[in-house]
C-alpha cells in the first residue's frame, strides 16, 4: 500500500466517524494503522488483550482499547522527510493571563515542597490554538515529517475525541521476557549542540525518575542494567535520558500491576507519587485527560529472524514469535476540538525551581507541537 493510499483509507475511516489509530515508532520508516470496524467504546480489563491501548493520566480511570480482533491492520512506508529545521522565535506568543496563572501554580508547588508535602511535582497547563488547517491527517503527516526520533500518532474515537502527538518518551517495552524503560527528565533549549551544561535542578529531577523506576522494578526484573545519563534532542529541546533494561521474572507480576507500579512516573507526576498526584488534581484546575497518560501496542505478536538461513530437519533455527508491548508517555500532544487545537505542556518542579523559568520552559515545549500547525 502506498503512503497516499494509506492516508486516503484513514481519511475515509475518519469521515465515517469510525475509530482508528495511526502511528510511527521512533526512527522507523513504516507507519502502522488499526481501523476499528465499529464505533463501540472498548476498555481494557486487565491489559491481557491485544490491540492499541490509550490510558489517561489518572490511573483510577479506564484505559481505552482498540482491539486487534475488531480492527483492520494497515502498514505503509513514509516518504522521505521534508522537515522544518528550526522554529522562529517570533512564533512565541506571550499570554499575560496564562503566564500569571502558571507562575502562581508553580509558586504553590514550590511552597508545598518546602512544607515537605513531596519532593517533586510536575505542573502543566493548556494552550488553545486556532487552526487554519483542522484535517488531522494533514497535521499527522506534518508531525511525521518533522519528528523522526519521536513516537508520532493520531488517535480518534467518536465517543472520546481526537488526539495527536510526537512524544520523545518511552514508558516500557516488553518483548517476550526482555524489559526496557526510559528515565527522561530535565529540559533546555537546543542551540545547535548536545554538548551542554546541566544545572543541579535538572540533574536532581532526572535522578528522582531513575531512582523511582529502579525501586519499582527491583522485585520483578532480573539482571537490571542502567546506562550512563545522556543528553538527547527532541524537536527544539534537549533532555536527560537514562536507559534501564533487564529480564522479567516469570509470573512475578501481571502486566497491569507492573504498569501501574510505574505510571504515572515522577517524570509526569512527582514524588512521592500519590501526594504529588493529589496536588495536581486539586491545583491544576483542569482535567489532563490523556495528557501524561500512556499509549501504544499491547500484546501484539512479533517475529524474530532465525539464527540461520538453513531450515531443515537437522537445523531447526526457525523464526520465533513472541508477544510485544511497546508503550509511550503521552507528551508533546494536542487534542483537536472543532477549529482549535488544545496543546498540553508542563514541567517538573523542585524546591529550587524559578517560576519565570518554568513558564518559559512550557512556552518552549508548546513550540514543539505548534510548529506543525
Amino acid at each position: 500500500m502506498t503512503f497516499n493510499e494509506f492516508l486516503e483509507r484513514i481519511d475515509t475511516q475518519y469521515n465515517a466517524q469510525l475509530p482508528f489509530v495511526i502511528y510511527r515508532k521512533p526512527n522507523e520508516s513504516a507507519v502502522n494503522g488499526l481501523l476499528q470496524e465499529t464505533n463501540d467504546l472498548v476498555y481494557t480489563e486487565d491489559f491481557t488483550e491485544k490491540g492499541f491501548v490509550f490510558s489517561p493520566f489518572d490511573n483510577t480511570e479506564k484505559s481505552v482499547l482498540m482491539p486487534l480482533e475488531l480492527s483492520d491492520k494497515l502498514k505503509s512506508l513514509v516518504p522521505e522527510s521534508t522537515a522544518i529545521d528550526s522554529i522562529e522565535s517570533s512564533s512565541k506568543v506571550d499570554n499575560t493571563l496564562q503566564k500569571e496563572i502558571h507562575i502562581k501554580l508553580v509558586e504553590r508547588g514550590v511552597e508545598a515542597i518546602k512544607n515537605n508535602q513531596f519532593k517533586k511535582v510536575v505542573l502543566s497547563r493548556t494552550e488553545s490554538v486556532s487552526l487554519s488547517e483542522n484535517n488531522p491527517i494533514t497535521i499527522f503527516n506534518n508531525l511525521l515529517q518533522n519528528y523522526a526520533s519521536a513516537f508520532v500518532y493520531c488517535w480518534y474515537h467518536p465517543k472520546v475525541g481526537l488526539w495527536l502527538g510526537a512524544t520523545p518518551e518511552t514508558l516500557v517495552k516488553i518483548e517476550g521476557q526482555r524489559f526496557s524503560i526510559m528515565a527522561l527528565a530535565g529540559t533546555q533549549n537546543y542551540k545547535g549542540s548536545l554538548d551542554v551544561t546541566w544545572q543541579a535542578k535538572e540533574l536532581q529531577e532526572q535522578q528522582y525518575v531513575t531512582d523511582f523506576i529502579l525501586d519499582s522494578i527491583e522485585t520483578t526484573i532480573d539482571n537490571i542494567n542502567v546506562s550512563k545519563i545522556e543528553t538527547v534532542k527532541a524537536g527544539n529541546l534537549l533532555h536527560l535520558k537514562t536507559r534501564i533494561w533487564g529480564v522479567l521474572k516469570p509470573n512475578a507480576i501481571s502486566l497491569k500491576d507492573l504498569l501501574y507500579s510505574l505510571h504515572p512516573t515522577p517524570a509526569v507526576c512527582g514524588l512521592p507519587k500519590e501526594a504529588a498526584k493529589q496536588f495536581i488534581l486539586e491545583e491544576e484546575h483542569y482535567n489532563r485527560g490523556f495528557y501524561t497518560g500512556f499509549l501504544g501496542e499491547l500484546n501484539l505478536e512479533i517475529t524474530s529472524a532465525p539464527r540461520s538461513g538453513k531450515r531443515n530437519i537437522e537445523n531447526r533455527a526457525y523464526a520465533t514469535t513472541k508477544k510485544s508491548t511497546q508503550l509511550y508517555v503521552n507528551l508533546r500532544c494536542m487534542q483537536l476540538k472543532e477549529n482549535k487545537a488544545i496543546v498540553y505542556v508542563g514541567g517538573g518542579i523542585t524546591e529550587s525551581s524559578n517560576s519565570e523559568n518554568e513558564w518559559e520552559e512550557t512556552v518552549s515545549k508548546s513550540l514543539v507541537i505548534k510548529k506543525v500547525l
